[in-house]
Parts: structure tokens; C-alpha cells; sequence
């Protein structure tokens, strides 16, 4: 849908247009302060807010045309400007704590700088100089904020639940600010929020629990949270500060307000809080991935409320951290389920390795399909045969929703909406309103199916009743409803949603089914392994002053998979080792470990870097086999040089040993071969004289049994002990390990 334009200066604002308000040049400022704007190069002030005279003492024309100096004295001046000088984004280091003559007598302000974005390349920048009258209680003293702020950090970081997380930052953000009210605010995938969290006075009703439609923050609203992270409305009552000119007379534009904080907030808005009785308002963003993912909304219903720009500070730094550990608590909470669901797709997996019994057979015992994902049904096709667990339509149904999905093209798919979602599939199922497709290659179908459940969303008073008319002359005006009361409707059509935990499982289920099914191909296997050992070096290049030496063990069944590993000479002078590892097995995978392998060499030989081959071949993957993923680790060896590069693509980093034991290297981050973006990142350790450095495949390390973290940690213990591959994998192989293990050593020479 194309983008609608803003409104025009002065055309009115109601809810039918708001999304379309330029909040962020309103024109307008609080009046709990003053506002300058000047030129940086000359220090001349080009506009300033109406209230100067009121607050400085200082009338707008004496202000307009002058230098700083003029306006605010030349200690404050000075100070200003030696701020800006000082260079990088001054907002980093707001607020200034300056002395301003007003009448003659000697007044303290807390100076705000920002640079006005949009600023031209051909003129100077645009400086914004924002003055709060100087709060008894201003500093950031130890008691009033050093302390509470690290006694909440503290907090945070014990916390051990995203609810824990909640209430910590609810409680410690009123503490500092002193609202009535601070509730933690979090929007779904359609920005429509719900209020997981408050702190709240006594005696006030709870909004615990009620959900707010996305209406309610326009777009471009959420666009300013994401980059201005706390806005503050110390009273809702307030009368608009116009700033004067409205524009810029250097531009001709208005000045836009995005990094302000004395920006006069939308009049819809003001409407909205005044409705539910509120006198202060106060919000700090809450991010994910750089994406609004909540707010921490504060509410004062006794009057005007303004907090200390130190308070407020403090606040917005709870905020940031609270972003942080909330990525961070997710993960955690991702992990420890896939830890519980591990066993039981281990089992699964293990089942499907007999090829005495059926496949289907396999994935509907004791553990089953039910055990891995929970839901009301599930079915499964394989190698001819059909097997049922839990409540399903019959077998001709299945087969038939099964053929419907894999005409879709897509290997996953999840909906709690089926009939919504896909109204083709539900007629083929009808009463099944949720669905977990996983479409296996060979043509086996795994579909999870769950039936309609009623769901009950509490509102904050009736989101399809959002507006009120008001009759303004010969106009009827929409804004915003005045009721605010619990508000329950009843959703159909909808399933228990299937979270992403489970799809991941049913995605790695799908990748073991396919190995499982190519495992049972004999002639397969046979033909993979042959290829795969065609591919591995017969011998290992040798570079001035370093020793490279390898160890591939495959895996104790016999069968081929995707492992690889590499040593070539460059022109000049490099070596380049790399360790790589293709999603499953047998020919499958050994066809598409050959072509990475034989692609990333002609790319390295062309003198490429290794940050581009690895990006080159990314690209590859992602071109002529799609679907297709691989992990993949790179070093490169300087001749003479105690330093090596290497380049990761959602492979566990290199152990690096030296003099004071091993130690593993920093995680790049970079997400696999043929998935999600990459970032380009390398990565350089020091290896000392007798060091190395020590790549390998997931296979080495890898047990059901315990976490990634323990098992690299084994992998670290035996390095310090010794580098020779040989005994790496005798002493840090699982004994029942079904995945090929590999190891390249590069070790540094000792001094003669």
C-alpha cells in the first residue's frame, strides 16, 4: 500500500487522519521549558520558542538574529558550545548544568543538545538547545539515582522469568519517577499491546491484563519511539509553545523536533490521556532487534508531575537494559525448551535409524509425535505408509490435506487460524483450526492438527468502538473513546497458537526424517560415502612457521554425511583451512558439501578475501539450493605472521591454546550458509610460539545428553592438554556419537 503523505500545516487532526499527523514537526514546544535553535557556525539564533521573554527574560525579537551569547550570557554560551566541540552526538552527554542572568539575577537551567535531523551536508547543522528550569533535585547523586539504579540492575539480573523482568522494571522505574502509575506495555506482531505489568498506587483500578488495539499509537508515532526513547508530558493540560518562525529561514522547512524533549505531543493524544483521567504522562521505549517491542508507560492522575531530567535519565537506562535482558531471557527461555524437547526428538530420531521398522511406525511409539509437539492429532506419511496418534480425520483426508500443503511449496507451516489463514486447507478439515505442517523431502508429511478453542481478549473498553463524534460548528469530529472499561470479546476460529519453539522442533524434525529416509537408501549411502572421501585432502599444504595437520572420523554407523574439511595454498603465500558441515546426510549431502567445497576453493583462488568467499558462496547456496543450509568455520595463516583470520557462518568459533591453557574465540554471530542475513564479520587471535589454533566439526562436540556450553568446554580442557587431532577426537568424541567428527589443527612452530 503506498505510503499516505503528512497533513498540511493547520489542517485539522481527528482519528480518521491522525496517522497522517507530523508529530514530529509540530511547530510547537512544552512550556516547562524554552527552546533555541541556532546555527552552529556563527552561533546565531534562527528560531526560538515563544516563551523566551517569560523564562530568560528575554523578548523572541531581541533573541532572533542574535548570537547565544547575547540570548543566555557568555558563561552559559561557552559552555554550550565547548560542549558541542567536544564532538560525537551531544545528546550522549545531556544534560548541562549552566547559569543564566534573567533580570539581572543569576538562574540555573538544565541545558538538552541535539543536532535537528536532515541537516544538508552544504550548511551547517542545525543545533537545538532545550532549557528546563534547574530542579532542586537534579543530580545524580548517589542516593537519589547511582544507588536505586544499581540496586535495580541488580534486580534484573536475577531475574529468571520475562514476568520477573516485568515487575522488577515497573516497580523500579516508579520508584525513581515517582508516577502513580507505570505499567509495562508489550505489542504483539500486529503492534496491538496488552499490559503485562504494573505498579500502581493503592487505590487505583488495575489495568493488568487489558489489551489496547493499534490504533491507539499510530505508525509514525511507534517510528518516533523507536528513535527518541523517553517522552515526558509533565501536564496534560498544558498550553502549546508555538516556536517562532515556524520555519526554518535558512531551509524553509519546520524544525524537526524528532530528538526533543520539550516536543509538543500530538492533540489527539492529549485527548486520549485527558480521557482517562490522566495528568502526566511519561514513556520510555522498549526495543528488540532495533524494533519497538513494548513501552514502559507511566501515568499521574494528581496533577502535573515532572521528574528530574536525572530521574528521567535513569529511568531510560532501566529501559535500555531491560531491552537487553529480555533478548537475552527469550533466548534463555528458548533454550531450556529446546533442552526439554532434545530427549524426545532423540528418541524419535534414534527410531527412525532402524530400518526394521517402518518409519511411521517409528515416529508414533512410545515417546511420539504427541510427546515432541502437543496438540489434539497428529498424522504422518512415510514410504507408503500412514500412522495416526490422538484425534484425526481419516486416512484419505490426510493424504489429501497433506498434498494440499505441499502444493503451497513451503517445508513449514504454522497457523492458529487455518480457516483465516488458508481457507482451502480448512475446508478439507473441517472443526481443525490449527496446523503444523512439516513437509519432508522424499515425500513424507508430518501434520500436527489442533482443534478450535474460544479465546477471551479483555480490552480496554471496545476496540471496535474507538471513537466519539464531536460536533465542532458545522463539523462532526472523530475522538478518542472516553471509556476505558474491561471490555471482553470472544475470538473463534483459533487454535492454542503454536509457538516458535515448537515449529523450530518440527523444522529439526524435518531435516532428521529426511536423513532418515536417505539413510535407508543402501546404494545411496554407499555412492555418499565414496564421493565424500573423494573430497577430503590427500595431503596438507605447510606454510613458514606453522604446522597444519587434520583427523576425519566418520560416524560410528558407517554413513556419510555432510562434514568436510580443507587446506589450500594460496598464491600468495596463504593457507586457508576451513571445517564445514552440510544439514544431514548420505548423497544428498555429500553432492552439496562437493559443490561448497570446490566453489569456496575456486573462489579463494582467485584472491578473493574471506570474508567475501564465505558471502560469495552464501550466495550460491541460497541460488541453487535453496532450502539447502550449511555451517562452515575459516582460517587464514599468514606466512611469518603470529596472527590468524578467521570468518564463522553459524559454526562454533575456533579454540585458541596458548602458554596459559585454551580458550574459545569470540562468537561472530553470523547465522549458517544459505540462512538469514550476514553481517560480514571476521574475527583475529594472537597465537604465541608452540600455540594453535583448533577447528572442527559439530560432530566432535556435539552430545545429546548436555549443552553446547559443556561440550566445548571438554573441547577447550583437552586442547590445553594436547593439540594432536588423534587424541582431540579419542578424548572428546562421544563413544555413541552418530555424526562424523573432524579436526584441523594449525599450530604455530616453537622457537628453536
Amino acid at each position: 500500500m503506498a505510503e499516505q503523505a503528512f497533513l498540511a500545516p493547520g489542517e485539522a487532526v481527528d482519528l480518521d487522519n491522525c496517522a497522517r499527523e507530523p508529530i514530529h514537526i509540530p511547530g510547537l514546544v512544552q512550556p516547562r521549558g524554552v527552546l533555541l535553535a541556532l546555527r552552529t557556525d556563527d552561533t546565531v539564533v534562527t528560531q526560538c520558542s515563544a516563551n523566551l521573554a517569560d523564562v530568560l527574560g528575554v523578548t523572541v525579537d531581541d533573541a532572533l538574529g542574535a548570537t547565544l551569547d547575547a540570548v543566555v550570557g557568555a558563561d552559559a554560551a561557552r559552555t554550550v558550545l565547548d560542549h558541542v566541540a567536544a564532538g560525537g552526538d551531544p545528546r550522549l552527554r545531556n544534560p548541562l548544568e549552566i547559569e543564566i542572568p534573567v533580570h539581572g539575577e543569576p538562574a540555573r537551567f538544565e541545558a538538552m543538545l541535539h543536532h535537528a535531523p536532515g541537516d544538508s551536508a552544504d550548511r551547517p547543522p542545525v543545533l537545538v538547545v532545550e532549557l528546563e528550569p534547574f530542579s532542586g533535585h537534579a543530580s545524580l547523586t548517589y542516593t537519589s539515582t547511582y544507588e536505586p539504579v544499581r540496586d535495580a540492575l541488580g534486580e534484573l539480573d536475577r531475574a529468571t522469568s520475562m514476568t520477573e523482568l516485568y515487575d522488577v522494571a515497573v516497580r523500579r522505574v516508579r520508584e525513581l519517577t515517582g508516577f502513580d502509575r507505570v505499567m509495562l506495555y508489550h505489542f504483539d506482531a500486529d503492534y496491538n499491546g496488552e499490559v503485562v505489568a504494573e505498579a500502581k498506587r493503592a487505590d487505583l483500578n488495575a489495568f493488568l491484563g487489558l489489551h489496547y488495539p493499534a490504533s491507539d499509537i499510530p505508525p509514525q508515532a511507534r517510528a518516533l519511539y523507536e528513535k527518541n526513547w523517553i517522552r515526558l508530558i509533565s501536564d496534560i493540560g498544558y498550553t502549546p509553545v508555538p516556536i517562532v518562525p515556524t520555519d526554518d529561514p535558512v531551509t524553509g522547512q519546520p524544525l524537526d523536533l524528532t530528538y526533543g524533549t520539550l516536543r509538543s505531543v500530538s492533540p489527539i493524544h492529549v485527548e486520549y490521556l485527558q480521557n482517562m483521567g490522566v495528568g502526566a504522562s511519561m514513556s520510555i521505549s522498549l526495543l528488540r532487534d532495533g524494533r519497538l517491542w513494548g513501552l514502559i508507560a507511566c501515568h499521574h492522575y494528581s496533577g502535573a508531575h515532572a521528574p528530574s531530567y536525572a530521574a528521567r535519565t535513569a529511568a531510560e537506562f532501566l529501559g535500555s537494559v531491560l531491552s537487553v535482558r529480555l533478548v537475552t531471557q527469550a533466548e534463555d527461555d528458548r533454550a531450556s525448551a529446546a533442552r526439554r524437547s532434545a530427549g524426545v526428538l532423540a528418541s524419535l530420531v534414534a527410531g527412525t535409524r532402524d530400518d526394521d521398522v517402518p518409519l511411521v511406525t517409528a515416529l508414533t511409539g512410545e515417546p511420539g509425535l504427541l510427546d515432541l509437539v502437543p496438540a489434539d492429532g497428529v498424522f504422518v506419511g512415510a514410504e507408503g505408509r500412514t500412522a495416526h496418534q490422538g484425534t484425526t480425520p481419516d486416512d484419505e483426508t490426510c493424504l489429501r490435506l497433506a498434498r494440499a500443503v505441499a502444493a503451497l511449496g513451503v517445508e513449514v507451516l504454522a497457523t492458529d487460524r487455518l480457516a483465516a489463514d488458508h481457507p482451502a486447507l480448512a475446508e478439507i478439515v473441517p472443526g481443525v483450526a490449527g496446523l503444523l505442517a512439516a513437509r519432508v523431502p522424499g515425500g513424507a508429511s508430518v501434520l500436527w492438527l489442533r482443534a478450535e478453542v474460544l479465546q477471551t481478549v479483555d480490552w480496554g473498553g471496545d476496540p471496535h468502538n474507538k471513537a466519539i463524534a464531536r460536533r465542532e460548528g458545522d463539523t462532526v469530529r472523530l475522538s478518542p473513546r472516553k471509556s476505558f472499561d474491561r471490555w471482553r470479546e470472544v475470538v473463534r476460529g483459533t487454535s492454542e497458537p503454536w509457538i516458535q519453539e515448537q515449529v523450530d522442533v518440527a523444522t529439526s524434525l524435518r531435516s532428521y526424517l529426511g536423513e532418515g529416509l536417505l539413510l535407508r537408501g543402501r546404494r545411496d549411502i554407499r555412492a555418499a560415502t565414496v564421493l565424500q572421501r573423494s573430497l577430503l585432502p590427500t595431503s596438507l599444504p605447510q606454510v613458514d612457521g606453522w604446522t597444519v595437520e587434520a583427523r576425519y572420523e566418520p560416524s560410528g554407523g558407517g554413513l556419510a554425511g555432510g562434514d568436510w574439511y580443507d587446506a589450500l595454498a594460496l598464491d600468495d603465500g596463504r593457507v586457508v583451512v576451513s571445517v564445514g558441515d552440510v544439514s544431514g546426510h548420505g548423497l544428498g549431502a555429500a553432492a552439496t558439501m562437493g559443490q561448497l567445497r570446490n566453489a569456496l576453493r575456486a573462489l579463494l583462488l582467485a584472491g578473493g578475501d574471506i570474508v567475501e568467499a564465505v558471502g560469495r558462496v552464501d550466495h550460491l547456496l541460497r541460488t541453487t539450493l535453496p532450502g539447502q543450509a550449511a555451517t562452515l568455520v575459516l582460517a587464514a595463516v599468514e606466512p611469518g605472521s603470529a596472527d590468524v583470520t578467521y570468518v564463522t557462518a553459524g559454526h562454533p568459533p575456533p579454540v585458541v591454546v596458548g602458554p596459559d591453557g585454551a580458550r574459545v574465540a569470540d562468537v561472530l554471530g553470523e547465522p549458517p550458509l544459505g540462512v538469514g542475513r550476514r553481517g560480514g564479520r571476521s574475527g583475529t587471535v594472537h597465537v604465541a610460539p608452540g600455540g594453535a589454533v583448533v577447528l572442527f566439526s559439530d560432530g566432535l562436540v556435539e552430545r545429546r545428553d548436555e549443552s553446547i556450553v559443556d561440550s566445548l568446554d571438554r573441547l577447550r580442557v583437552a586442547a590445553a592438554r594436547s593439540v594432536d587431532p588423534a587424541t582431540l577426537v579419542a578424548q572428546v568424541r562421544a563413544p555413541s556419537s552418530a555424526d562424523d567428527a573432524t579436526v584441523v589443527v594449525v599450530r604455530r612452530d616453537p622457537p628453536p
